[in-house]
């Protein structure tokens, strides 16, 4: 299996956090698990049988997903390359002219979103090497950008680079405070253009926060995890990890294989 990360031309910086591959060429079934991680994407899945999610439906060809509040399951039959685009958690609004909570633990075909005449389903080749992909994907994304992108919704660019860079630990009020936006103002944007409130906004990045210290073992033991990322006790920690990931993070250690950032696989017997 074979992953790769690619940074976004300069005028996709904006929408796009890194462009992605995966691919594998055993003719073996696979389960991996996603994590919640706060943002949207783009998926072009090529697969034998396509992929399936954890209720046995087919995804689309190429699918835009919105917010995952929780962790869940795919399954691929065989062979299988998949192309992404991880984009910022307030760039789908931007570039598809939705409402982010329209697409949150769900994923809409990518088609049904198109004038036939330009649809990307229609002008990507399958057959195409890695970078010429990546070219196709590019190349509609920023097509999107100079049809249909729109201005930062004021208040919620601030309230979201905050929740980032305190990792989650600044309160509902102080965001008010700060966009100058009451309650009811600030959720229904952040709704809208993220997809979430702003307090489970807040709760993935505090989890993800541990996640990154779980990955770079940057702790004594693991209960320190817990108190240094403000949770009440080791069990509230225990709990949210389990939500966002599907497992402890005593578990994630010993049961699950990274593939790539917020999507891991069983280890593998033998």
């Amino acid at each position: 299996m074979h992953f790769q990360q690619i940074a976004p031309p300069a005028p996709l910086q904006p929408y796009v956090q890194h462009f992605w591959t995966l691919e594998s060429a055993e003719p073996v079934p696979r389960s991996f698990s996603t994590i919640a991680d706060g943002c949207p994407g783009l998926i072009w899945q090529q697969a034998t049988g396509g992929i399936r999610d954890h209720a046995g439906k087919t995804w689309p060809t190429v699918l835009l997903h919105g917010q995952a509040t929780q962790a869940s399951t795919m399954h691929i039959g065989g062979p299988f390359r998949m192309v992404g685009a991880c984009l910022h958690p307030s760039a789908a609004p931007a570039l598809f002219d939705l409402r982010a909570d329209e697409l949150t633990d769900s994923c809409l075909d990518i088609g049904l979103l198109d004038n036939p005449a330009r649809a990307l389903t229609h002008h990507l080749n399958p057959d195409a090497t890695l970078p010429q992909q990546l070219e196709q994907l590019s190349a509609y994304l920023l097509a999107r950008v100079a049809a249909t992108s729109r201005p930062a919704v004021p208040g919620v660019q601030h309230a979201l680079a905050r929740l980032q860079a305190t990792q989650g630990r600044v309160s509902l009020r102080e965001l008010q405070e700060e966009t100058q936006l009451s309650e009811r103002s600030l959720q229904r944007r952040f709704q809208e253009q993220v997809g979430i409130s702003p307090k489970l906004f807040a709760r993935i990045c505090r989890f993800q926060a541990t996640l990154h210290e779980l990955r770079a073992a940057s702790y004594d033991k693991l209960s320190d995890l817990a108190f240094e990322h403000d949770y009440a006790d080791q069990s509230h920690h225990i709990r949210g990890f389990r939500e966002f990931a599907g497992l402890s993070p005593r578990q994630y250690l010993h049961q699950a294989r990274e593939v790539m950032q917020n999507l891991t696989e069983p280890h593998r017997k033998g």
